[in-house]
C-alpha cells in the first residue's frame, strides 16, 4: 500500500442540525459516517489520518488523529494537518460526507500516471460552484503531493480557505467527467451529506441497491 489516506472530518454540521458525522445510513446496526470512511480508506492504505477539531472524542477509530492546522479555517486546515503527517509521498483526500464514492473511480484515480502535485475530479455539476470554483474541481475526493503543503500553508497564513485556491500553486491534474463516468456513471461519489434531504437522498440510494 503505497499512499496514505487522510480524511476530513472537520465539520459543524450546522445544516444538519446534528453531528452527521455520526450518522447511520446504512441502518441501526451499521457504521456511522466517519467511521464508514476509515473503513473505505482500508481498503487502500495502511497509514489513515483522521482531521479533526475533536479527536477526543473518536479515540476509538482505528486510525492516527490529528487536530486541524489552524482553527476555524475548514477543510484546508484539516488537509495541511493531514499531509503534515502522511507516511508516504502521496495521500488520497476524503471527506467524511462523501459516502457513495465508487471503489472503481478511487482505483482510477490510483492508478493516473504520475508524477503530479494534485490529482482532483471535476464535478459533474458544472459550474455550479462559482465564482470560487468556476471549473467546479471536486478537492475532497483527491490526491495530494507532499509537496503541496507549502501552497497550503501558504492560503492559510494568507486567511485563504478555498481548496481549489492551492490547486492553482501547484502542478495539477484533472479527471474530467467524460473519463471518471466510466468508474461511476451516476456520479453518486459526488454527493455530500450537508443536511436532512441529503441523508435521506442517501439512504434512498443504499436502500436501492447502489452503494459502492
Amino acid at each position: 500500500m503505497s499512499i496514505s489516506c487522510i480524511i476530513l472530518a472537520g465539520g459543524l454540521s450546522r445544516r444538519m442540525g446534528t453531528d452527521k458525522r455520526r450518522l447511520r445510513l446504512w441502518g441501526d446496526g451499521g457504521p456511522m459516517l466517519l467511521e464508514h470512511a476509515v473503513i473505505r480508506a482500508a481498503r487502500i492504505s495502511d497509514d489513515i489520518v483522521v482531521a479533526l477539531n475533536d479527536p477526543e472524542a473518536w479515540s476509538g477509530l482505528p486510525a492516527r488523529l490529528v487536530h486541524d492546522e489552524v482553527e476555524q479555517s475548514g477543510p484546508l486546515a484539516g488537509l495541511a494537518a493531514g499531509l503534515a503527517v502522511c507516511r508516504r509521498e502521496y495521500a488520497l483526500t476524503l471527506a467524511c460526507d462523501l459516502p457513495l464514492v465508487q471503489d472503481a473511480l478511487i482505483d482510477a484515480l490510483l492508478a493516473y500516471p504520475r508524477p503530479y502535485d494534485a490529482l482532483a475530479p471535476i464535478r459533474p455539476d458544472g459550474g455550479a460552484r462559482a465564482p470560487r470554483n468556476p471549473q467546479a474541481v471536486e478537492p475532497l475526493l483527491a490526491i495530494y503531493r507532499r509537496t503541496c503543503l507549502a501552497a497550503i500553508r501558504d492560503c492559510l497564513q494568507r486567511g485563504a480557505r478555498a481548496l481549489v485556491e492551492p490547486l492553482e500553486m501547484v502542478d495539477a491534474r484533472y479527471l474530467a467527467p467524460e473519463v471518471w463516468r466510466q468508474y461511476d456513471p451516476h456520479g453518486v461519489s459526488f454527493i455530500n451529506v450537508n443536511n436532512p434531504e441529503d441523508a435521506e437522498r442517501v439512504r434512498q440510494i443504499i436502500a436501492g441497491g447502489l452503494n459502492h
